[in-house]
């Protein structure tokens, strides 16, 4: 699906972009962000997910890969590829961090994992299966839908 720019100038924005620039309206003034480590890259840019502190101890056993998980007093943060919300309800109390800002953060949380190799990522979709395991929440395509 594709818009045309209003203006006559013929561009064309694809629904993907509309959804970039939507998150970046979403994301004023500055923030923090959780930063990936020295010698480590992010190709598939970088987005996180938080969780309170008492699911982060229970959460990584279940991982089959863990990638960069930081840790503050109050909540763990999961490194993950970008738009890992797609199409995608996290199980609260877990939030969705775009760009893995951290808005309400009084200070930057500390590395307590970092993966071997150059990629900072946890898989996205173990990591929603292990959170809705911990905090007794089905999966959202194991739901009923209703007509």
């Amino acid at each position: 699906m594709a818009v045309s720019a209003a203006s006559g100038s013929g561009q064309v924005l694809s629904l993907d972009t509309l959804v970039r620039l939507g998150r970046g309206l979403r994301t004023p003034g500055t923030h923090r962000r959780l930063a990936v480590p020295d010698g480590m890259t992010a190709p598939l840019g970088c987005d996180a997910v938080v969780v309170p502190a008492r699911f982060g101890p229970l959460v990584m056993p279940r991982l089959p890969r863990v990638g960069c998980v930081y840790a503050g007093e109050a909540h763990w943060w999961w490194i993950v590829p970008a738009d890992s919300d797609y199409a995608l309800q996290w199980p609260a109390p877990a939030q969705y961090a775009t760009g893995a800002v951290l808005p309400d953060a009084p200070q930057v949380p500390g590395l307590i994992h970092r993966p071997d190799g150059t990629v900072p990522y946890t898989p996205p979709i173990p990591l929603y299966l292990a959170l809705c395991l911990v905090m007794g929440t089905t999966p959202a395509w194991s739901r009923p839908v209703s007509a």
